[in-house]
């Protein structure tokens, strides 16, 4: 059984100001197709939202960026917890514990963003052993200062983690190609 993992995908992200320039606006069009199928075929469905512990982040829980984007109303999740750091495996709810008790052997990842949360959440599920599924075009991130002073775009950001984690940690793929 394919448990869909859907990372982060919280209104806090809509936030411009704060995160600066981002990739993918097409994100959470694929974000919600994954979610309506997986929901349309019964098939087990977990949210995971950050819950910040800086003081200026607008992902902090008690505000209305903590919660989840509207392509997410309506959901019927399987699970829902919180993490206030990088992976979903070290969250609120013992993740790997969970998905072996119902016999999920396999995932797809999709939210935000591409190169921090989901990336860690794929690397770490792929070294338990997990069949991972990263829904590449369901995610996306924001540009990043490089330490020499440029900026790394989040187009970039996002073409490395592909790079990274395809053959590796996970297999990366298309909203389209996972919805066959």
């Amino acid at each position: 059984m394919t448990a869909l993992i859907l990372i982060d995908v919280q209104r806090g992200f809509s936030d411009e100001q704060f995160w600066g320039p981002r990739n993918n606006p097409g994100a959470e069009a694929n974000i919600k197709a994954l979610l309506d199928a997986w929901q349309q075929r019964r098939l087990p469905v977990v949210l995971v939202h950050h819950d910040s512990v800086h003081a200026d982040s607008p992902l902090r829980p008690g505000q209305s960026g903590n919660d989840f984007m509207p392509e997410l109303d309506g959901a019927r999740p399987d699970l829902v917890f919180g993490k206030k750091v990088n992976s979903a495996f070290l969250g609120d709810v013992d993740l790997d514990a969970w998905l072996k008790t119902h016999g999920i052997t396999s995932f797809v990842l999709a939210g935000i963003q591409t190169n921090f949360c989901c990336e860690t959440t794929a690397r770490t599920g792929g070294n338990l052993g997990y069949d991972v599924t990263f829904a590449l075009d369901a995610t996306f991130t924001f540009d990043l200062p490089a330490l020499d002073g440029t900026t790394v775009t989040a187009d970039e950001l996002s073409h490395v983690t592909a790079a990274n984690l395809h053959n590796q940690f996970a297999t990366v793929r298309s909203t389209q190609e996972i919805l066959g």
